[in-house]
């Protein structure tokens, strides 16, 4: 049995071929749109693929392949992929495992490496002059 990275789901190939999945799933919805809208289909699936992938690898690698993912007393992990969207722009895509807990008043809860990570963005969404700015 060959052996994979689990980096390997994150690669431009792996990306592209979870949005062809999508785009074929749902090609008679594709057919009925004008291109500005199949050109939005598209960006909205490719940050949805993102999303499952960035998943998919933070459970391969904090349990192993077939192993039940946060199992009790399992680590928290927070998985941050930055991608480059244009000239100077980057997609932020994060993944919580578990997921965090909304105590309310935009406040969470989850562990030391999700808390550091919800730190890391908010610092990053205020140097980039974000709502919260």
């Amino acid at each position: 049995m060959p052996t994979y990275d689990a980096d390997d789901l994150l690669t431009d190939a792996a990306l592209n071929a979870a949005v062809s999945a999508l785009a074929s799933r749902n090609a008679h919805h594709l057919q009925d749109m004008t291109p500005a809208e199949q050109a939005e289909a598209a960006g909205h699936w490719r940050a949805l693929a993102m999303d499952v992938l960035v998943a998919v690898r933070s459970t391969v690698t904090a349990t192993g392949i077939g192993a039940a993912p946060n199992a009790a007393g399992g680590p928290g992990r927070a998985v941050i992929v930055l991608e480059d969207a244009g000239e100077e722009e980057i997609n932020v895509h994060v993944a919580f495992h578990p997921e965090l807990q909304d105590m309310g008043d935009d406040q969470v809860a989850g562990t030391p490496a999700q808390i550091t990570a919800v730190s890391m963005l908010d610092t990053l969404g205020e140097e980039a002059g974000g709502p919260d700015a």
